[in-house]
């Protein structure tokens, strides 16, 4: 469940977007490196802080096609493929094989990890990245449009201490 950064210079950071879809030496063994496309409360720095004990670099960006919804019950947001909609977020870069997979368990089973193209706000670019899609395309639960604002005000300080306990479970050193 999506319960869902330092800039550099627009030249240097679109250098780095490419080097992050290679492979990256380290200590004799290749990591992959991922970028993900986030839109709920992974926008939130402190969410990521606690499942990913750091805060990768970041990048606005908007995913054509898709639209953010609410969903009856729950604080956090679902996207579903829907035609002349955006929905806005941002890029985390340089994630490894773990942190996707702990991005894995937080969104559980209700979402679907897939590769989407998105635009890069800063730069215009296009980059293919993964996101979380809502897995029950029919779900008659989902409903208007989630609001960011609206959660941090109202369900961020509960969505953090979830979030804590969450990352407990997983056995996740503190940040």
């Amino acid at each position: 469940m999506d319960k869902a950064l330092v800039y550099e210079t627009r030249d240097s950071g679109l250098a780095q977007v490419k080097r992050k879809k290679k492979k990256k030496k380290m200590s004799g063994s290749t990591v992959a490196m991922h970028s993900v496309f986030v839109y709920g409360s992974l926008m939130a720095d402190d969410v990521v802080r606690l499942l990913l004990n750091r805060i990768p670099q970041t990048s606005s960006a908007t995913l054509p096609d898709f639209h953010r919804f609410s969903i009856k019950g729950r604080v956090y947001p679902a996207i579903l493929p829907a035609k002349d909609d955006t929905v806005s977020g941002r890029v985390l870069f340089g994630i490894t094989d773990h942190e996707l997979y702990v991005l894995d368990e937080f969104e559980d089973t209700e979402y679907e990890r897939q590769n989407v193209q998105v635009l890069l706000t800063d730069s215009s670019e296009k980059l293919l990245t993964k996101t979380y899609i809502w897995a029950n395309k029919d779900d008659p639960d989902l409903f208007g449009t989630w609001d960011f604002e609206e959660w941090k005000q109202l369900h961020m300080e509960g969505f953090l201490k979830m979030t804590k306990e969450f990352a407990q479970e997983l056995n996740l050193p503190e940040s």
